[in-house]
């Protein structure tokens, strides 16, 4: 008999159809987050159509993709949302939306408690309002605290508060997950990547190696909290934490944005990492035929991280928070947590497109 291939195998050659398909559905905002990776603010005037998502939607489930993180800018800021939503599960694809809590209204709330396959995420970059406003503006915390009520108030069950973990809120995880607790959700925790507007704030967001250690502690405590792979790099500092504990940009997970454009990372909306257009290819197609995506499933090379006894544990790390700071893709993560990270300020890519709304990048010192 043969034997199967090990998962990190399959995972390294790219599976069949992404589990994770991350669909950005609109750049407008009502928020101007300094970390937001997409820079969301403004609607882009060629974002797909009504009938072009339905069309998509076909396509996923006919691809057979697990789960799609639907995100934005805010998504509820499409009329067409919840229909595009309620198309998605009548084709039995999963969704998982993420949302400042603008759309999330009682009466939301109540029709979220009846839709089975629908997961909301509610972001909040705080404990508190005064650490979350920093980041994500005055008001957004008691914003996404009255969406949380409201989802518990409904009896949502498959709520989840999302953070991205910074240097202001990495001591206060054990808070963040009694917020969540208290309102019948779960936690999810994002690692800050230096993208979008996160390029001009992350030297002042990013954790310190004191922080890496902490957070890497307690999520090994907690594994019952999410991360979406986030955290890999930190397995260097001892145990593994869960899930595949590689970079899997174009092999297990991809972005679609706005105007239809297939990303290979959730975390890099940059011409670097674009597969295509969906408006010219059909997804299974790009997926399978992208030179951009088959050049990231060959052989990873070690690079200067090869002679590192940790390199089986996190593998280098995280692809886009290398390409955003300059750094080699084939060396180490700019937040190696063995300080591995090459010295000096090397020159980073530009960003991408900047759907930012004036004066939105505030200082958060």
């Amino acid at each position: 008999m043969r034997a199967e291939a090990p998962i990190a195998d399959l995972v390294a050659r790219g599976l069949r159809a992404p589990i994770c398909l991350t669909w950005e559905v609109t750049f407008a905002c009502n928020l101007a987050c300094v970390h937001c990776l997409s820079a969301s603010g403004r609607r882009d005037p060629r974002e797909l159509t009504t009938a072009e998502a339905r069309r998509l939607i076909d396509q996923i489930g006919d691809l057979g993709v697990f789960y799609v993180n639907v995100g934005g800018g805010e998504p509820t800021l499409r009329r067409d949302f919840f229909d595009l939503v309620d198309a998605a599960v009548s084709r039995g694809i999963g969704i998982r939306f993420s949302t400042n809590g603008w759309g999330i209204t009682p009466a939301v709330a109540r029709r979220l408690a009846h839709w089975p396959g629908v997961d909301v995420q509610v972001s909040l970059d705080g404990a508190d309002a005064a650490t979350n406003d920093r980041i994500r503006g005055p008001g957004s915390y008691a914003l996404a605290r009255r969406a949380l009520d409201a989802l518990g108030a409904a009896g949502v069950s498959t709520a989840s508060v999302s953070t991205v973990v910074t240097r202001a809120s990495a001591s206060q995880l054990d808070a963040l997950a009694a917020l969540a607790h208290d309102r019948g959700a779960r936690l999810r925790l994002t690692r800050l990547r230096p993208a979008g507007r996160g390029t001009a704030t992350w030297e002042q967001l990013r954790l310190s190696a004191a922080d890496q250690r902490l957070v890497h502690a307690w999520l090994v405590a907690h594994p019952e909290v999410a991360t979406g792979d986030s955290f890999f790099h930190l397995s260097a500092l001892g145990p593994a934490l869960a899930g595949l504990n590689t970079c899997g940009a174009g092999r297990v997970v991809a972005l679609i944005d706005p105007v239809g454009d297939l990303y290979a990372c959730p975390f890099a909306i940059h011409e670097r990492f674009r597969a295509g257009s969906l408006r010219e290819q059909g997804l299974g197609d790009l997926w399978r035929t992208s030179p951009v995506l088959r050049a990231l499933r060959t052989a990873e090379a070690a690079g200067a991280c090869a002679t590192c006894g940790a390199y089986d544990a996190c593998h280098g790390g995280c692809r886009a928070a290398k390409f955003f700071t300059g750094l080699d893709e084939a060396g180490p993560d700019p937040e190696c947590a063995l300080g591995a990270a090459p010295p000096g300020a090397p020159a980073r890519p530009r960003p991408g497109a900047d759907h930012s709304r004036p004066l939105v990048v505030r200082s958060v010192r």
